[in-house]
């Protein structure tokens, strides 16, 4: 075990293997590069010397970080020429369990999609290993998955990133809904897989980042007839499994593709995947657009007036994710700005947050933010949200 000092870390640094803070505390996963936030986080803490297994394989350029000012101590006075010190609900995040199993999902899925698309090595059995995988991991850690989804901390992976955060949306929403066990798995699997037929597009029309052509359309609209194929000639899958990769893009209304399905004519896992699959494209950053904040992303699903989707879905996922999801940046009447940690679906206005930005402008670390139920406080109450884009340019 390597012990590494915190004044030699600088940003830019990429490790062979993990770097662990006291405990199993992880700072920063193998093959990502070190940021100053992340070094400015361990300064914060008082922690001396971190550890890893592996060696500084690569120093690369570090990204510009984002400042907020930290909330000094009441009694102390402020010290001149100090730079601030960067407090970052990410930063936290990231040095967690629930986090670091859900980078392995998109790990194994993604190792699976190269696999695939290599034609080596590619079995069902990979899917059904990381379906026992996610189920497992959501009993335990299903709160910190919605935060992650929304959060979007984890970079590259597009496709399989997309997958897993899929038919995590899509397991939850199958629990809500009282499905048997084997359908839920079915219906998980069917959510890694849905997408699987981009693979066999070219990236000029997948990664493109300006508006395609009628004819790219048409291209773009054959994946699922190329994810059936997959998964019925190459993997071998499940009849429900075949059924969600054709059907996820069909619409309550019939008009939507391939064969023009209609209400209950489509598979219910393919309509529960439909809305997840939605929601996360709203919610995650895309190379022709920004992200969308969880509050928007809710509010058009409940717009949606029975025309792409299937009412009943909608009405156990939005009780599921609630008007404001976990992750939600928003600010108060008082004009503090907390972030969702939980929510009531009895109540779904009035869920449970944490301070983040105290009412006079300042940053509060995550050690020391508040939280507060809206329900039990009657004396707060959210004003508006905010897309978590905004924080970077708020007066801070």
């Amino acid at each position: 075990m390597n012990v590494l000092n915190t004044i030699d870390l600088r940003p830019g640094q990429i490790f062979s293997e993990p770097v662990y803070t006291e405990g199993a505390n992880l700072l920063v996963p193998a093959n990502f590069p070190l940021r100053q936030k992340d070094i400015d986080l361990l300064v914060s803490w008082g922690i001396d010397a971190v550890k890893t297994e592996g060696n500084i394989i690569e120093d690369e350029e570090a990204e510009e970080p984002v400042v907020l000012e930290e909330v000094m101590p009441e009694k102390a006075a402020p010290v001149e020429n100090k730079a601030p010190v960067i407090f970052s609900i990410s930063d936290v995040k990231q040095n967690s369990g629930p986090y670091r199993e859900y980078k392995i999902l998109i790990e194994k899925l993604n190792i699976f999609f190269t696999s695939l698309k290599s034609d080596t090595d590619a079995e069902m059995r990979m899917i059904d290993n990381i379906c026992v995988q996610l189920l497992q991991n959501i009993r335990d850690y299903q709160d910190n998955f919605i935060d992650f989804i929304l959060g979007g901390e984890v970079t590259g992976n597009e496709l399989a990133k997309s997958s897993v955060n899929t038919a995590i949306l899509s397991a939850i929403t199958a629990y809500e809904l009282k499905l048997p066990n084997h359908k839920i798995h079915n219906i998980v699997s069917g959510a890694l897989l849905h997408d699987v037929g981009m693979l066999r597009l070219s990236k000029g029309i997948t990664e493109k980042k300006g508006g395609l052509s009628e004819a790219e359309l048409e291209q773009i609209k054959s994946h699922p007839l190329h994810s059936s194929k997959i998964v019925q000639k190459e993997l071998f899958g499940s009849n429900e499994v075949n059924l969600i990769a054709m059907q996820h893009h069909e619409r309550w209304d019939g008009q939507g593709y391939p064969d023009k399905l209609m209400g209950p004519a489509i598979d219910i896992g393919a309509r529960i995947v439909s809305v997840a699959d939605a929601f996360e494209a709203m919610v995650s950053k895309k190379s022709y657009r920004p992200s969308m904040g969880g509050y928007q992303a809710v509010k058009n699903l409940l717009a949606d007036n029975a025309r792409r989707f299937d009412p009943a879905v909608i009405m156990v996922f939005t009780k599921i994710m609630g008007i404001y999801p976990i992750g939600s940046i928003v600010r108060l009447n008082d004009d503090t700005i907390a972030r969702v940690t939980n929510v009531h679906t009895t109540a779904p206005m009035r869920p449970v947050v944490q301070i983040v930005i105290d009412i006079a402008g300042r940053a509060i670390s995550p050690a020391k933010s508040p939280t507060i139920d809206l329900l039990a406080d009657k004396t707060r109450f959210i004003k508006k949200a905010l897309d978590p884009a905004e924080l970077s340019n708020l007066n801070v």
